[in-house]
C-alpha cells in the first residue's frame, strides 16, 4: 500500500486553508483547486479578465502536477469552475492556448466546466486536476 505524500511548491500560492496544494498516493496526483493568485504575493491578480485568470491559475495547477513528479502531460482530467456563463468562450480560447502550448501528443486532458460561485468575489475561475505520474 503506498503512502500518501502532501504536494508542496513555492512556485503555486500557498494553501489559503486546511488542504494540501495537491496530494499523491502512488501514481495517482490530485490537485487542489486552484485560483488566479500569484504565487510570490498570495494576492488575486487580474480582476475582471477571465483569460488571464485562466491561464494564471493554470500555470498554478501545473506548477503543484510538476512539483508532485509527473508533467502536464500525465494530467488526465481538468475541472473549470467558473462564475459567469457568459465567460466560457473567453475562458476556453485561454486554456486551449495554455493546453496546447503545455502538451505533447495528440491526447489533451478530459475537462468538465461547471458554473458556480466561488469563494472569493475576485475569482472568475478555479480549476483541479487529476494526473497519473507515468513511468
Amino acid at each position: 500500500m503506498s503512502e500518501k505524500i502532501a504536494v508542496r511548491t513555492t512556485d503555486a500560492p500557498a494553501p489559503a486553508h486546511t488542504f494540501s496544494q495537491g496530494v499523491r498516493k502512488g501514481p495517482f496526483v490530485q490537485v487542489s483547486g486552484q485560483g488566479p493568485v500569484d504565487p510570490a504575493t498570495n494576492a488575486y491578480v487580474f480582476p475582471g479578465d477571465v483569460a488571464a485568470q485562466t491561464i494564471r491559475t493554470l500555470q498554478n495547477v501545473k506548477a503543484i502536477v510538476e512539483a508532485s513528479g509527473a508533467s502536464f502531460d500525465d494530467v488526465v482530467m481538468l475541472r473549470v469552475y467558473l462564475t459567469k456563463r457568459e465567460d466560457f468562450a473567453t475562458m476556453n480560447e485561454a486554456y486551449g492556448e495554455f493546453v496546447a502550448a503545455n502538451s505533447t501528443g495528440d491526447v489533451l486532458p478530459c475537462r468538465t466546466t461547471v458554473f458556480t460561485g466561488l469563494p472569493r468575489e475576485e475569482m472568475l475561475v478555479e480549476i483541479d486536476a487529476v494526473a497519473i505520474v507515468s513511468g
